[in-house]
């Protein structure tokens, strides 16, 4: 990065007010500028206050988006972290037949899009994350299907411990079907919470992020969180109560019609799954599938549907689903083939 010089042809260059925020800025040894580089495929270079940047137009001006909405960030006191910058440089990606200008204001509002918890703050990383929170907040029913890593639950989880924080729900119930990943786990001894938590980890992980462990147990307690497995929601009404339906890819039609119709007065329901990784028997028809199917459409209910670009985890992660989708549309065509 030190080496780049400033004297390549027609640099796009910016220059910074406030000296003790390019520190965060540029990264340590610049690797935020590294990651921009990367990235946008363009030239970043560093001197004092001033940037510059050599590159196509259209991707130089991705790159000065980038820079200055991280800078707007830092001078409100939001901390610029790798992810941060990751998920700046992606939103602009995933937009590139947009203005500058909508680019710009694009990244800005779901910048300040914050879902605030006890713990932390949490910021959206994707488009579609910002999206799909918006979703959250205002559809009684969202439902999000795509790859794992998508931030489809976690998401989820935190709207519910914002929206109960804020006192617009009085609960928080968590479900998923108690369905074995392709391996039989045998007798699971203990009582039933101990029995159903291995197939719930995922959600009180989620909730721990966010709250204090005393808290979510106490919560936990006294009935205020609740966490059950899907078989154990019917006969039941849900007011006032968020409700969160994991791994839904896993639930028959029957099941997903008994879960959806617990709706309440003033609840939310948030149901998600991944639709290529059914543990259910082969042929039979997943009830997220169906759900989608009957359901796109209709006032009060938002589906949001992710990609493997979305992947917000290691990148080989998006790498490693594309690569299985892959295989996988390959074998469906050659099924496909007549003899």
């Amino acid at each position: 990065m030190a080496t780049h010089e400033f004297t390549a042809e027609n640099p796009l260059y910016l220059s910074f007010d406030n000296n003790r925020l390019l520190p965060s800025l540029y990264g340590d040894c610049d690797r935020h500028l590294e990651a921009i580089e990367k990235h946008i495929h363009v030239k970043a270079a560093s001197r004092g206050n001033m940037v510059a940047i050599l590159g196509k137009k259209k991707d130089a001006e991705r790159a000065r988006i980038v820079l200055e909405h991280l800078y707007q960030q830092l001078e409100q006191g939001v901390s610029v972290t790798d992810k941060e910058v990751e998920a700046a440089i992606r939103m602009v990606s995933e937009k590139q037949g947009m203005t500058a200008d909508d680019q710009r204001r694009l990244l800005d509002d779901n910048g300040r899009l914050e879902i605030k918890t006890r713990k932390k703050a949490i910021h959206p990383y994707t488009n579609r994350q910002a999206d799909y929170a918006k979703q959250l907040r205002d559809h009684d029913v969202c439902f999000a299907v795509g790859p794992a890593g998508t931030g489809k639950t976690y998401m989820a989880v935190a709207i519910a411990v914002a929206l109960f924080l804020e006192g617009k729900v009085n609960r928080i119930v968590l479900t998923r079907p108690a369905v074995e990943a392709g391996e039989k786990l045998g007798f699971l001894p203990g009582d039933l919470k101990e029995k159903i938590d291995p197939y719930l980890r995922p959600l009180y992980d989620a909730l721990q992020e966010m709250l204090p462990a005393e808290k979510v147990m106490e919560y936990m307690e006294n009935g205020t969180f609740e966490v059950a497995p899907l078989a154990f929601m019917r006969g039941r009404t849900l007011s006032s109560a968020f409700v969160i339906l994991d791994e839904a890819q896993n639930t028959t039609p029957t099941q997903m019609k008994m879960f959806l119709t617990r709706l309440g007065e003033n609840s939310r329901m948030a149901i998600t799954g991944d639709v290529s990784q059914t543990d259910l028997p082969a042929g039979m028809l997943s009830g997220l599938t169906d759900a989608i199917t009957r359901l796109e459409g209709i006032d009060g209910i938002a589906i949001t549907r992710f990609l493997d670009t979305d992947v917000v985890r290691h990148p080989l992660a998006a790498r490693i689903i594309q690569a299985y989708d892959k295989a996988d549309k390959a074998k469906a065509k050659a099924a496909k083939k007549p003899e």
